[in-house]
């Protein structure tokens, strides 16, 4: 007989032994002489059986002070229980609280307003659709890691702190020591390219910063985004390991998270019809198509939400959206050759109206041009000089992307805020807890 400490999801392997788990006490009733207490421990929920006779009046007695999340030891025998969280319970024999909780927990089980549940952050998180959404995240981000270093890319960490910039949008600034003003990154890419020239193809995966001045729900100042470069790769060839990857990644939530996705009541058969290739298609039709729709958008324009949930309308996965006006993207981007007022580039846009979740292109490797570029963007060349050394010494040609990891969470869970795709979400307003 063994009594030594388990997680709740491993109980399944022990039924008929006695052990003891810990964890917190997520909901309490009881009926006459026999009273149920719902721990969670972070890795399941159990439900655990007290009986006043088994346990004794001392037992009993803890029962009724336990309260919403105290920390409890429990032990007993583990029973198999189809109806039970996980397919067995616990019959306590004995428990002890570790750690008191008052009465007026926070966040009780009826309805509460976004501003409180933000504020409560570190609280909220505890929560069961919470718990979910972070699960879904964890294996986002696990099955990225895997499918690039299946094909055999290298996970190169790039500066937070930098003094060149790859996008228009807005930028933190903070004094440097004797060395003015750096910025916090809006993007690893430009370092990133730096190490595909000496490992030909890696990625960065890591937190970005935009001063965006944005209240829409596809916004927040700090995500993370995983960045690859890849050495003699065309804008085609991104493409092609875009989709690929997508469908990687939402076949591999569709496997292992599906518990998770379907307490967030996701539709499973939606994210099943995620095959490739997906459907591409050019700005300039894009534009066309919209106008029929009934879009004031114009030749030019960049493509607003509303033109992106437009666009995909029609389609069940997601599509890519190629060669964007110059002047609409950023100075990087390489001049395109069959129509130079645009450039190689594409935007994946998710189906369900969640907007773009990838942006990508082939990257300019003639020196002239990006000098040029860098100037009619009235950025400082000094610096940039070391970027250009790359179109200096071997220029190559090469791609990369950007997959915005907060709006790939919120497509794949089918959560309508970007700020619940995060522990801790920073926004225009928001920078506690």
């Amino acid at each position: 007989m063994s009594s030594q400490y388990q997680t709740i999801s491993s109980l399944p392997h022990h039924v008929g032994e006695t052990v003891r788990v810990r964890g917190w006490v997520a909901h309490l009733r009881s009926s006459g002489k026999v009273a149920f207490i719902v721990v969670r421990d972070g890795s399941g929920t159990l439900q655990c059986v007290v009986v006043q006779k088994v346990v004794g009046e001392a037992g009993w007695t803890t029962f009724h002070a336990l309260t919403l999340e105290t920390s409890v030891e429990i032990e007993g025998e583990v029973r198999a229980d189809a109806r039970a969280p996980g397919g067995v319970e616990v019959g306590v024999t004995n428990m002890i609280v570790l750690g008191e909780s008052p009465s007026d927990y926070p966040i009780q089980p009826k309805e509460h307003g976004i501003d409180f549940l933000l504020d409560h952050r570190h609280l909220w998180l505890r929560s069961p659709r919470q718990v979910a959404i972070a699960r879904v995240r964890a294996e986002i981000e696990q099955a990225l890691n895997d499918f690039f270093y299946e094909r055999e890319f290298v996970r190169v960490d790039t500066p937070i702190l930098t003094q060149a910039i790859g996008e228009r949008s807005g930028l933190f600034a903070t004094e440097y020591f004797d060395e003015g003003n750096a910025y916090l990154a809006q993007t690893g890419q430009l370092y990133g390219e730096a190490a595909a020239a000496a490992l030909g193809k890696i990625y960065t995966f890591g937190p970005t910063f935009r001063a965006e001045k944005s209240k829409t729900r596809r916004h927040l100042t700090e995500f993370w985004m995983l960045e690859p470069e890849m050495a003699f790769h065309d804008s085609a060839d991104s493409m092609r390991l875009q989709e690929e990857m997508i469908e990687y990644v939402v076949r591999r939530c569709v496997e292992r998270r599906s518990t998770e996705l379907a307490l967030l009541e996701r539709d499973i058969t939606k994210l099943e019809a995620i095959r490739a290739p997906f459907p591409r298609i050019d700005y300039s039709d894009a534009v066309t198509t919209l106008q029929k729709k009934g879009s004031e958008v114009k030749w030019g324009d960049d493509l607003g939400a509303e033109d992106e949930s437009l666009l995909v309308a029609d389609y069940d996965r997601p599509i890519f959206v190629m060669n964007y006006p110059k002047e609409a993207k950023a100075f990087y981007m390489k001049e395109n050759p069959a129509d130079p007022r645009t450039v190689l580039c594409s935007d994946m846009l998710a189906p369900e109206g969640y907007g773009e979740i990838i942006g990508g292109s082939q990257r300019e490797d003639d020196y002239d041009r990006m000098v040029q570029r860098i100037k009619d963007e009235g950025l400082p060349l000094e610096a940039y000089d070391w970027y250009l050394d790359l179109r200096r010494y071997g220029t190559f040609v090469h791609s990369g992307f950007g997959l915005g990891l907060e709006r790939a969470v919120a497509w794949i869970c089918g959560i309508p805020h970007i700020r619940e795709a995060i522990a801790f979400p920073r926004t225009m307003y928001r920078l506690r807890p």
